[in-house]
C-alpha cells in the first residue's frame, strides 16, 4: 500500500472508530423544526450526515441502477488546532452502476479532508465537492445537478423534485433505538424525475429515470448492542414512497428497532408505522465469494395489514468501502411486489453482515 493510500485510510477510520473520540463534545440529536434551505446544506458540528441518491435509469435493452453517496464526518481532532493541514472534517463519497447484464456492480470511492478547494460541504444548502465529484442543488427551482466521473463509468444528471420533501420519524426526527440520543435528523426526496447523461464502455446514452434522496445526520445512531441495519427506499408506481428499516441486533433475536412510512400516492399524506407494525423476513440469501457474509438479498417488509417483498436487480450487489469508511455492504437496485405484483423501483441496503457498523 502506498503512502497516500494508507493516509487515507487512517483518516477514514475517524468515521468508524469509537476509540479516536477526544474530549470535545458532538452535540445530541433533539426533536426540532426542520428549516430549509438551511437544512439542506452540511451540519458539520455533528459526527456523520449523508446526502444518498439512488435510482434507475430506464436503458435498453435492460433498466439500469444508480448510487451516489456523499458522506460529511466530524474527526476527533481538535476544533482548536488552527492548522490547515488538520482534518477536522472529511468529505467521503461512493458511486456505483448495477447493470445485470456485468452481474456486479462498476464502483469507486473518494475521501479527502476539506479545504484546498479538494473538499468541501456548505452548510447553506445541498452543495457538495471531493475531487472533481460534485453535487448541488439550485435554490431557482429545488433541482439537484452533479458529475461523477468514476473510474469504470461517467455520470451527469439533473434531478428534479415532483413531491414535497418527506419528514421521516416524527417531523424529521427520526428513531433509532429505544434511547432519545438514538436518532437523526432525516428526510426523503422520493419520485425525484431525474434526466442523465452515463457512460459506460465507451458509449454515451441519454438516459431517465426515476431518483430517490435521503439527506441524514447525526452523532449517535446506534447501541452497542446493534450491529447494523436494513433499510429500503422505494418509489411506488402510483406516485407513492414507501420507507422501511430494521436495526439489527448483534446475534439472533428480535430486532432492536424497527420503523416504516408510507406516503400515499402523489399527494403529502403520510402514514407511520409504530415498530410493533414492522417486520422483515429473509425470502432468500446469497453467500458473497469475497467476504463469505451472506446477504438477505430478497426481503418480505410487513408494514400493518400489507405485506411488500423485494427482488434485486440482480444478487451480487456487493461494495467494499473498507478503503474509505472501513466498510463493506450491500446496496442493491431492488423491484418491490405487493401479491405478486411489481409495484415500484428503489433500493435495499443492509449494513453489519461483514463487520458490525460502527459509526
Amino acid at each position: 500500500m502506498n503512502p497516500r493510500r494508507a493516509l487515507l485510510r487512517a483518516a477514514g477510520g475517524a468515521l468508524l472508530t469509537p476509540r479516536l473520540l477526544s474530549a470535545f463534545e458532538y452535540p445530541v440529536v433533539t426533536q426540532r423544526a426542520l428549516v430549509f434551505p438551511r437544512d439542506h446544506g452540511a451540519h458539520p458540528e455533528y459526527r456523520t450526515e449523508w446526502w444518498y441518491l439512488t435510482g434507475w435509469l430506464d436503458a435498453t435493452p435492460a433498466p439500469i441502477g444508480f448510487q451516489i453517496t456523499f458522506f460529511r464526518t466530524r474527526t476527533s481532532v481538535d476544533p482548536a488546532n488552527p492548522s490547515r493541514f488538520a482534518a477536522q472534517q472529511l468529505v467521503i463519497a461512493h458511486a456505483a452502476i448495477a447493470q445485470a447484464s456485468r452481474g456486479h456492480l462498476l464502483h469507486d470511492q473518494r475521501i479527502a479532508r476539506t479545504g484546498f478547494g479538494i473538499a468541501r460541504a456548505s452548510e447553506t444548502d445541498t452543495d457538495v465537492l471531493l475531487d472533481r465529484w460534485t453535487f448541488a442543488r439550485r435554490a431557482s427551482d429545488g433541482a439537484y445537478t452533479g458529475h461523477v466521473p468514476a473510474r469504470g463509468f461517467n455520470l451527469r444528471f439533473t434531478a428534479r423534485p415532483t413531491q414535497p420533501p418527506l419528514l421521516q420519524g416524527d417531523s424529521g426526527y427520526s428513531r433509532k433505538g429505544s434511547k432519545p440520543e438514538q436518532a437523526s435528523y432525516y428526510y426523503s426526496q422520493p419520485q425525484l424525475a431525474i434526466d442523465a447523461e452515463l457512460t459506460l464502455d465507451n458509449r454515451t446514452s441519454t438516459l431517465r429515470g426515476r431518483a430517490w434522496l435521503d439527506h441524514e445526520w447525526s452523532t449517535t445512531l446506534l447501541g452497542s448492542e446493534a450491529t447494523g441495519w436494513d433499510w429500503i427506499g422505494m418509489n411506488l408506481d402510483d406516485g407513492g414512497a414507501l420507507t422501511a428499516f430494521q436495526i439489527r441486533r448483534q446475534g439472533e433475536g428480535e430486532p432492536l428497532y424497527a420503523y416504516a412510512s408510507l406516503r400515499t400516492g402523489a399527494n403529502s399524506a403520510v402514514q407511520t408505522l409504530a415498530p410493533d407494525a414492522v417486520r422483515f423476513e429473509t425470502v432468500s440469501r446469497w453467500e458473497s465469494p469475497r467476504t463469505r457474509a451472506r446477504y438477505a438479498v430478497a426481503q418480505r417488509i410487513r408494514i400493518g395489514e400489507r405485506a411488500f417483498e423485494t427482488q434485486p436487480l440482480f444478487s451480487d450487489q456487493e461494495l467494499d468501502s473498507r478503503a474509505t469508511t472501513g466498510a463493506v455492504y450491500w446496496e442493491g437496485a431492488s423491484t418491490v411486489l405487493e401479491k405478486g405484483r411489481p409495484v415500484g423501483r428503489g433500493y435495499l441496503e443492509m449494513t453489519g453482515y461483514v463487520a458490525p457498523i460502527r459509526l
